[in-house]
């Protein structure tokens, strides 16, 4: 089972109706080019970060136009900042199951603490990676953070 087959069943488990997009000739593997590929707001793709907070794995969803705050992260999931450090490949694999770049919120094999920026609450659609450079996924906001039991929070910095 390919990585976006693999999302695409976690997404039905999750009684999440949104279907696997795959693009044969169009890069999503960063947040503008999936904008771009779905015809979407920037922030309607969400970033899914990972996170290691004094070795307890951690993802932020994050909207495609903002950036992490990690010392609000830090501070929400109760570590100093210089604890909280993006995750390794190796940690991103074994806690997700799938490899760096493109990885989706859904279909991890071990479930972690998982923070949703209250900035994504502005779209009632948003756009996630399917793991692959070329594959997304589409969603209702609040079904996505609830079927997760993703935390709101204030995590990322304000815009310039």
């Amino acid at each position: 089972m390919t990585p976006p087959e693999r999302v695409q069943q976690a997404l039905q488990a999750l009684g999440l109706p949104g279907q696997v997009r795959v693009f044969h000739e169009t890069s999503t593997h960063t947040a503008q080019e999936a904008a771009d590929a779905v015809g979407c707001q920037l922030g309607q793709i969400v970033k899914t970060l990972f996170f290691m907070a004094e070795g307890r794995p951690t993802m932020a969803l994050v909207a495609g136009d903002r950036q992490v705050d990690t010392s609000a992260l830090a501070e929400l999931v109760g570590v100093g900042r210089k604890r909280l450090k993006m995750g390794t490949p190796e940690e991103v694999r074994a806690t997700t199951g799938y490899e760096v770049g493109g990885v989706a919120p859904v279909g991890w094999p071990h479930p972690c603490n998982t923070a949703a920026d209250e900035s994504l609450q502005r779209f009632e659609e948003i756009w996630a990676a399917a793991c692959a450079p070329n594959a997304v996924f589409p969603a209702n906001t609040g079904d996505l953070v609830r079927a997760i039991n993703a935390q709101w929070a204030r995590i990322t910095k304000e815009p310039a």
